[in-house]
């Protein structure tokens, strides 16, 4: 089964008309994308979006042997001529599944919001999933069927939708997870291709034609991540963001409650609003068992926290103590987490604080906090597939 992307963008396409943002200035040539409409074996279109047929020409292919047009969202803006010979789209009821001719069969999906999803087998058996913008399925329940070959999703906008697939095995590591419905949310190139492959997906130019079925070379999630950034760098929400594709994250919160202090309770608050609402939360720093456990990913925020523990328990703050054994415990630890980070087999995204570029500080204690930071950081990132440092809300690629 065959698939021809006439479009990857958004309803109003990419760049939008008349938005002087950033992203938009920046998406021309193949960054720039039309209204996503899909083409599978020339004869079945998947939404008839503002000049179609122009699309499918320039990518050499023809709507004169489409027989089913399907829409997969309430169409927005000026009325779309259907052209010459081209059926009349429709849309299939939430549920039900149609037959056609050529032997693909359409199963329509409900969605949580407006919109249809389309589940589409081809005569070989091949299957597809393609869901509307800004939409995830509702009702999925784990039935142990097999995954699909291929999804086409709005991984930018609702990453949400991924990760509920994934909970109930409808994409698997051999699904090839393409992104359509692309906006300026995230600008092209280099950035949106990082974002995409965090997610285990990937982003094809308007015009590409996929073999469904066919093994795509997606790099593979990295295991074990380090984000590193300053005060507000945006580091948690760029660890946060690689994860919410992917369901039942355990939250390690390394900060404890701090009971009475009312703005460090705002910060918590604005950090769980954001997660999504499949995500548990562990408040511990007790993190060596967490990373033998067998289990869903972790996201620890952060270690920077954990340190700040770790030196309380050994007494690193005063400077007899630490020269009294401190020193020898909190390597000791720091070692401890370090083999612990190695030896998991579960997927792991860290934060922590990169604190060495500063001032310095005007205390021993203050100085020894920032060195040790600065060891914890090296040991752990040397553990790491890939290392991070958000600048300015900028993820910059250290390592992997």
């Amino acid at each position: 089964m065959e698939v021809t992307l006439l479009g990857t963008g958004a309803p109003v396409g990419l760049p939008r008309p008349d938005c002087p943002c950033a992203a938009c200035a920046t998406a021309l040539g193949a960054d720039a994308r039309a209204a996503t409409a899909l083409l599978v074996d020339g004869t079945l279109l998947l939404d008839l979006t503002p000049g179609a047929a122009f699309a499918a020409a320039r990518a050499g292919h023809s709507l004169g042997g489409v027989r089913q047009v399907l829409l997969s969202h309430p169409h927005r803006g000026p009325v779309v001529e259907v052209p010459a010979g081209l059926p009349q789209p429709g849309r299939v009821p939430d549920g039900r599944e149609l037959a056609l001719l050529t032997g693909h069969r359409v199963r329509a999906v409900a969605m949580d919001g407006p919109g249809t999803g389309y589940a589409v087998t081809g005569p070989n058996g091949q299957r597809l999933l393609y869901l509307p913008p800004g939409g995830a399925p509702a009702g999925l329940e784990h039935n142990g069927a097999v995954g699909y070959d291929m999804v086409l999703t709005d991984v930018v906008g609702r990453p949400d939708a991924l990760a509920k697939l994934r909970a109930v095995g409808a994409v698997g590591p051999t699904t090839d997870v393409v992104a359509v419905h692309l906006d300026h949310d995230v600008p092209p190139g280099p950035e949106l291709r990082r974002r995409l492959a965090a997610a285990g997906a990937r982003a094809v130019p308007d015009g590409a034609t996929l073999t469904v079925g066919v093994y795509e070379d997606v790099p593979d999630v990295p295991r074990r991540t380090l984000v590193l950034g300053g005060a507000r760098s945006g580091k948690s929400v760029e660890a946060e963001r690689r994860l919410e594709a992917f369901p039942d994250v355990l939250y390690v919160a390394t900060g404890g409650t701090r009971g009475g202090d009312t703005e460090w309770a705002s910060r918590v608050a604005v950090h769980r609003e954001r997660r999504p609402g499949s995500w548990r939360t562990a408040e511990t720093c007790d993190l060596v068992p967490l990373l033998a456990a067998d289990g869903p990913p972790l996201l620890i925020d952060c270690l920077s926290l954990w340190l700040t523990d770790a030196m309380d328990v050994v007494g690193a703050w005063d400077d007899a103590q630490w020269a009294d054994g401190g020193e020898r415990a909190l390597r000791e630890r720091v070692r401890e987490l370090t083999d612990a980070v190695r030896a998991s087999r579960r997927t792991v995204v860290a934060v922590s604080n990169e604190v060495g570029s500063g001032i310095v500080p005007a205390t021993a204690s203050g100085r020894r906090y920032r060195d040790e930071l600065g060891r914890l950081n090296a040991a752990f990132a040397g553990e790491c597939e890939q290392v991070v440092l958000v600048v300015a809300g900028q993820a910059m690629v250290l390592r992997g």
